[in-house]
């Protein structure tokens, strides 16, 4: 532990379902206002699930040229625009001297989704010469973390994450060792994600994962709650700075806490169910990686999905981690608002898990109306609550049994 280095977030940026901006989606998730309501980015009539967290008033160009708007997908798009509202949060500027300290990781599940359909669409009618010459490079996964790269002239470590569910929490995690190892000063972290089109919506709904509770959107997504029925698809970006501590103070950056642990595993189980035993352990793993005991921790912002069986697996699995102080936990389900943003979840959640350490405020779980006798914990029903945060941890569980945790603490010089 004496040879690692101190890794803190000095700034994040994000687009969600919300709002665009970490302060107005802060005020949102606080109030348990949702972000949830009938699709209107296609025509879903006749799908059986009709509903969606999509992002509202979104503008690309407020964020990036014209040109790079137009040749790149929507996930590049939130991503890109995630990122420039959190180095400007981070008050970072990259020049010539740095350039080769600051890396990116950067993750998405899908990728460029929109792209790809659309250039289906437009050869299947037309033939190969209407594909788009920018259809490959709109298109790879890799290509939100090149185009942010390219943007700020990065040239540090970089890696594209794909781990379902747990990309977000991953790619945070891959860039705190980067930085506590040494192999940089600065990374840009995160995950982005633009799935809500027919094939996407109609694919997890095959799968039975999501909620068809389509007369009452705003009601659909209720993690931990006996009548939930499924996820709500979202989408999104989440952006963080991640900055070695003696750095971060050097150039008088702002502070929103440090990373303290992060451990990631596999549960080798099943496609979509998971392992609680397995993820308990990927949570213990983390806590001990930031020298950490179970009784120090205050909040969990689980993954709550609002899905019948995983919630009941995650509640499992806290009580076998934290025993008798899982009952004093205060755990509470970002999805619940703003559905489930995939790769750009466990970034969202982590940025929003690091304000309520800052604010000294819980987000609730909303809809929790008649919790699930198996999930008997403290859920933070409803309303948010005041309360000091010292040490909280952000969950993320994805497809494949892919498993993320990052624990986060308040900065303490």
């Amino acid at each position: 532990m004496s040879t690692r280095r101190r890794v803190v977030v000095t700034g994040v940026g994000a687009v969600t379902p919300l709002a665009t901006g970490i302060k107005p989606s802060w005020d949102r998730l606080l109030k348990g206002e949702s972000g949830i309501g009938p699709i209107t980015r296609f025509d879903a009539t006749g799908f059986k699930t009709r509903i969606a967290a999509e992002v509202k008033d979104f503008v690309a160009e407020d964020f990036m040229e014209k040109k790079r708007a137009r040749r790149t997908d929507l996930f590049i798009h939130y991503a890109l625009a995630a990122t420039s509202m959190a180095i400007e949060d981070a008050r970072l500027v990259v020049d010539q001297h740095n350039a080769e300290r600051i890396g990116v990781v950067y993750g998405t599940c899908i990728g460029g989704m929109t792209t790809y359909e659309k250039n289906l669409a437009a050869f299947q009618e037309g033939g190969a010469d209407k594909i788009s010459p920018f259809f490959i490079t709109g298109f790879i996964p890799n290509m939100a973390l090149a185009e942010i790269a390219i943007a700020y002239g990065l040239k540090g470590p970089a890696q594209c994450v794909i781990t379902a569910c747990a990309t977000g929490g991953n790619a945070i995690g891959d860039a705190f060792r980067s930085i506590q190892y040494g192999e940089a000063d600065v990374m840009v972290s995160g995950g982005s994600e633009a799935y809500i089109l027919p094939v996407g919506v109609a694919g997890l709904s095959r799968m039975g994962a999501l909620s068809c509770r389509n007369d009452e959107p705003a009601k659909a997504s209720r993690p931990f709650d006996t009548d939930r029925d499924g996820f709500v698809l979202g989408e999104g970006a989440g952006t963080l700075i991640l900055e070695e501590l003696e750095h971060a103070l050097k150039r008088g950056a702002p502070i929103y806490g440090e990373v303290l642990g992060y451990a990631t595993n596999v549960d080798g189980f099943h496609i979509t169910e998971a392992d609680s035993g397995n993820q308990a352990r990927c949570v213990r793993l983390a806590l001990a990686d930031g020298g950490i005991e179970p009784e120090q921790v205050d909040y969990i912002n689980a993954h709550g999905t609002s899905t019948p069986s995983n919630d009941v697996s995650e509640t499992a699995a806290l009580k076998l981690v934290f025993g008798d102080h899982a009952r004093k936990l205060a755990i509470s389900s970002n999805k619940s608002m703003m559905g489930h943003l995939l790769a750009g979840a466990g970034a969202v959640e982590a940025i929003f898990t690091l304000m309520a350490i800052r604010e000294s405020v819980v987000p609730p779980t909303i809809n929790l109306e008649n919790p699930d006798p198996e999930c008997d914990l403290d859920y933070v029903p409803n309303v948010a609550r005041p309360m000091n945060v010292d040490v909280a941890v952000s969950e993320s569980f994805g497809f494949g049994g892919s498993n993320a945790v990052v624990v986060v603490g308040k900065y303490r010089g």
